[in-house]
């Protein structure tokens, strides 16, 4: 029996809720912010680079959460499950894998439109996205921004990709107040009904996690996984999804367009590799924001199109799940009603809803753990094998596949 001289689901769920950050726990905005966004639709993107880059001086000292992906929940959780078997001498402990059909890890390419201009590149952005087989969530702004036709909502569902709602009218100032929050909730709720989606984010992944009981949606997708390049600091620290309530966070584990190509001047895929190399080995969330807004100069859209490329690359030759938020929303949401039950055969999944379940087995190869996936067609003969730690690697004894 492993003894903690702490409550683990109160850490994990403070982490979650970014709890350890002080000033957004008590306060909202910075000072400095309320004047930066009244008067930010003036400002050229020249100068909101200048000013923004300022703001974020000594990003890169901070120690905590991690840079690039913090994984502090997925470790604490995965160390704890070392010591249970070292104290307990069980051989493997069953669970339901975390993706369906025992794929080894999920990809979200999301793009928040912000400007008419970004709006009206949203066809030419599907059809980039579209020549690679993959398929997004368009977060729109209901209100001010720009107009919103039924047609362009349409064309979106038609072609099969996803709206979200952004936000209300972007203006940096939703958590400005309670009484503010709530009034603004009411017309955000209403747009997500209008517009058919139960999918949200705030602008500028502003967030306060202990009021979203007023938004009336299925998933968001405000909460950074590491804050340090965003105007608010902090991060969930996992890659994984997660509740906060009734409501399932799909964290945002990877650095934005925006930020990539205006505050730290890189123009490669370089840290997108790192990132996702990263939440590979701990088979989580790979969540993207690409702004059609800033891809629309061919060389930032060549290098979005490379990232579009490793996506394939990683569907093709690692068997990550690359899908839409609101499957992530429905497969977790099946996920968490399922139960395993022991039977004189085995381990089965009760509630296995459309059967894409699958059992894994986490045991240790020394002092790590390794994962064991049960083969859907033969589970006595078949399985995989995926260390959670050191390199990469999933083994498909039946069908000779190795990746």
């Amino acid at each position: 029996m492993v003894r903690l001289p702490f409550d683990l689901s109160e850490v994990v769920d403070n982490l979650h809720r970014e709890m350890y950050v002080e000033e957004w726990r008590h306060g909202a905005l910075s000072s400095l912010s309320k004047p930066y966004y009244f008067i930010r639709p003036l400002l050229p993107v020249s100068v909101r680079r200048h000013l923004q880059k300022v703001y974020l001086h000594g990003w890169n000292k901070l120690s905590f959460p991690r840079w690039p992906v913090d994984c502090s929940i997925d470790n604490l959780l995965e160390r704890l499950m070392v010591l249970t078997l070292q104290s307990t001498g069980v051989e493997r402990v069953p669970f339901v894998w975390f993706w369906p059909d025992g794929q080894t890890g999920c990809a979200l390419m999301t793009h928040d439109v912000e400007t008419e201009i970004g709006r009206d590149y949203c066809r030419t952005l599907m059809d980039i996205d579209d020549s690679y087989g993959v398929k997004a969530s368009f977060q729109v702004v209901p209100e001010e921004r720009y107009s919103v036709p039924p047609e362009f909502l349409e064309e979106i569902r038609q072609r099969r990709h996803e709206i979200a709602i952004h936000d209300l009218n972007h203006d940096g100032h939703l958590y400005k107040s309670r009484q503010q929050f709530v009034e603004r909730a009411v017309k955000i709720n209403a747009y997500g009904r209008e517009y058919k989606t139960e999918g949200f984010r705030a602008a500028v992944l502003y967030r306060k996690q202990v009021w979203y009981d007023e938004l009336k949606f299925a998933y968001d997708m405000s909460v950074p996984n590491v804050a340090h390049l965003d105007p608010q600091r902090g991060g969930c620290c996992t890659v994984m999804p997660y509740f906060i309530g009734n409501i399932l966070e799909l964290p945002v584990t990877t650095i934005q367009d925006y930020t990539l190509f205006n505050i730290l001047n890189d123009f490669s895929t370089a840290i997108w590799m790192q990132q996702t190399e990263i939440i590979a080995h701990k088979f989580g969330l790979m969540s993207f924001i690409i702004h059609p807004d800033y891809v629309i100069e061919a060389r930032k859209r060549a290098i979005y199109e490379e990232l579009l490329r490793h996506l394939v690359d990683l569907r093709e030759k690692k068997s990550v799940w690359v899908t839409t938020p609101s499957e992530v929303n429905r497969w977790w949401r099946q996920r968490a009603r399922m139960r395993l039950v022991s039977t004189p055969d085995g381990w089965v999944i009760e509630n296995p809803g459309d059967g894409r379940g699958r059992i894994a087995y986490a045991r240790l190869d020394g002092d790590r753990i390794v994962y064991e996936i049960e083969s859907w067609s033969s589970p006595k003969s078949s399985s995989a094998m995926a260390p959670s730690s050191a390199a990469f690697e999933m083994r498909h004894n039946r069908r000779g596949v190795r990746a």
